[in-house]
């Protein structure tokens, strides 16, 4: 009994960390949480200091921008979050359904195979390439929408160390790459990333313009498609077929996919742009 009291002590008289006063000053805490930090609390004078200062600077932040929060949602975004949950709802039941019939066909394929009555007839050779480059494009689409928003790691390696990114990139991708200048067009590197793709290692460049619009730059070897069909060359093409519309191209193989939440000419000005400099 006197080794628990003694443990319970310790623990109540320990300072508070950051992260502790960060979720008092939010209120994002269940009752019993919020009870047993409170107590700490009347036992620590710096973090009460530090979380009053917080609490001021919230609601300060709170009175500065008030007009903007008691806006309704912009019917932009509302329909850009729409289409992003309808995608991640498909994906999900693609999975759920595409695996399990997958297995069925496996399992039913090879039962008639062993008895040399199963023919397999691979798609043709248009179809085939179409369906690769619409792969690269979804997949460019949705790796913009995965990594655009965050905060504190949008990029894998920053612009300061731009050098070292495209080195490290062209070694993993297998060829030189090139990061475009876009800032005649408003926009700067932020950095990039190392992405997984079917046909191998994919690259993603991050840019951000003085507004906070991001746009990425999504590269790398388009897959081989069933009966190896190769995508060697693909004009222009506009997409809006994920989260963000993208324009892509494909040269000798290799797939270059712009992709942005942003009104179409302004994308293909962009890519355009892109398209000059690769």
């Amino acid at each position: 009994m006197s080794h628990w009291k003694n443990t319970m002590d310790r623990t109540s008289s320990q300072a508070l960390t950051d992260d502790e006063i960060h979720a008092l000053v939010d209120g994002q805490l269940s009752q019993e949480a919020l009870a047993a930090l409170q107590a700490r609390l009347a036992l620590d004078p710096a973090a009460q200091a530090t979380m009053a200062t917080w609490q001021q600077q919230r609601d300060a932040l709170r009175r500065l921008h008030q007009q903007v929060l008691d806006e309704p949602v912009p019917a932009t975004l509302m329909s850009a979050a729409r289409q992003t949950a309808a995608s991640r709802q498909e994906i999900r039941q693609w999975w759920r359904w595409g695996g399990l019939a997958a297995s069925f066909l496996l399992a039913f394929g090879a039962g008639w195979a062993s008895h040399g009555e199963w023919q397999v007839r691979s798609p043709s050779p248009a179809l085939a390439k179409g369906r690769a480059e619409q792969n690269f494009v979804r997949q460019a689409s949705f790796a913009h929408a995965v990594y655009s928003p965050e905060v504190r790691h949008p990029v894998e390696v920053t612009a300061a160390e731009q050098d070292h990114l495209v080195q490290w990139l062209s070694k993993r991708l297998g060829r030189p790459l090139k990061v475009p200048n876009l800032g005649p067009q408003g926009y700067e590197l932020m950095g990039g990333r190392l992405l997984p793709g079917e046909a191998g290692a994919r690259a993603q460049f991050m840019f951000q313009n003085a507004a906070g619009t991001r746009v990425t730059l999504y590269l790398g070897a388009v897959d081989k498609a069933p009966g190896g069909v190769d995508a060697r060359e693909s004009s222009f093409h506009f997409a809006t077929d994920g989260p963000v519309p993208s324009f892509y191209w494909i040269d000798q193989g290799f797939g270059y996919a712009l992709a942005g939440p942003l009104p179409r000419d302004a994308l293909m000005k962009l890519a355009e742009a892109v398209y000059r400099q690769l």
